[in-house]
């Protein structure tokens, strides 16, 4: 049975999910379906595999560009049961979410997109919190999607900290702001979407972003020189789920789900990084962006700053609050 959506988000917020027997169910995402980078293409890939594992006998069809829910409305549309699955951008979610957004207090951090990604597995497998923060809003992650591994795309070269001392950089979460204030530098709260034009008329020098997404948002054609500061992966998208409805499928179905969204994470680090290479090679050909080693040092030495420490003491606190092991998390975290 396919569910009936009226497309339009305030139209849609108002609807009841289906049976959880249903044989389509809903993927609702914020990507245009015409994007073309790594999370669009292994969403599609999911939704195939997933037909293929159940024999046909179950499928997820696609609400691609926001059509049923905004990027902020799609915690809430999925805990009501407009959609079966859907991607959170988990960093937008900081008080809903704080646990699930570890990684994003943490930054530097040492990790990559894979280890970024089996960390957030290891961790909603170990400890129960993690499962219960995003249950307690009717939630259930089914997958990890991280982002890759940054450093900083910016107008002007950038040959260490000093380069950066008065310069406007685009910022968003916790870390972020603290940290870039420590470089001496003045964060500039921007959208993903608004940073092309505000690259495009200098209202930011530079921005933190990995190559495949900065290629993805065509921010280099602005911005030609790539700071290889080694920021780590920042945690990006939950696949998450109607808890309701991951709980009424029956155990085979929830099994095939549960193996799609382990199978996803290796899948999609694998295209993220093909992607990355991609662009790196198109950079240094018709592209013309000019990739600059920053001193890891540099970086590693802001870590110290007592504004940085706050916003990791923040995290901790919140951990120690919810029972968590705090010092077996933050170790992974640690340069």
């Amino acid at each position: 049975m396919t569910r009936q959506i009226l497309l339009g988000a305030v139209a849609v917020l108002g609807l009841t999910a289906a049976s959880a027997s249903a044989e389509t169910f809903t993927w609702i995402t914020f990507k245009p379906q015409g994007a073309g980078d790594a999370q669009a293409r292994t969403t599609q890939w999911l939704v195939d595999e997933f037909e293929a594992r159940t024999d046909g006998e179950h499928q997820i069809e696609l609400f691609w560009g926001g059509s049923v829910a905004a990027t902020g409305e799609i915690p809430e549309a999925l805990a009501n049961g407009v959609g079966d699955f859907g991607d959170i951008i988990t960093p937008y979610f900081p008080d809903a979410m704080p646990l699930n957004n570890a990684v994003g207090f943490f930054i530097p951090q040492p990790m990559g997109t894979l280890e970024v990604g089996e960390a957030m597995e290891r961790w909603h497998e170990e400890y129960p919190q993690f499962s219960e923060e995003l249950e307690s809003q009717n939630l259930h992650a089914m997958g990890f999607r991280p982002l890759e591994t940054y450093g900083m795309l910016c107008r002007e070269p950038v040959e260490g900290i000093g380069d950066l001392e008065g310069k406007r950089i685009r910022s968003y979460g916790f870390a972020y702001p603290a940290l870039i204030e420590a470089m001496g530098a003045t964060p500039v709260s921007i959208t993903t979407a608004d940073t092309y034009e505000a690259l495009e008329r200098s209202v930011v020098d530079c921005t933190p972003i990995g190559p495949a997404l900065a290629r993805g948002w065509k921010y280099d054609e602005i911005a030609k020189y790539y700071i290889d500061m080694p920021l780590g992966a920042s945690f990006g998208h939950l696949l998450a789920m109607n808890l309701d409805t991951y709980q009424g499928m029956d155990e085979e179905t929830r099994a095939v789900v549960d193996q799609l969204g382990a199978d996803y994470l290796q899948e999609y680090a694998r295209v993220l990084e093909e992607d990355r290479a991609r662009v790196l090679e198109l950079w240094q050909g018709e592209m013309g962006v000019e990739v600059i080693d920053f001193p890891e040092e540099d970086l590693t030495a802001l870590v110290d700053d007592p504004q940085v420490q706050a916003v990791r003491d923040e995290w901790i606190a919140k951990a120690e609050e919810a029972g968590l092991p705090v010092d077996e998390i933050v170790s992974e975290l640690q340069f």
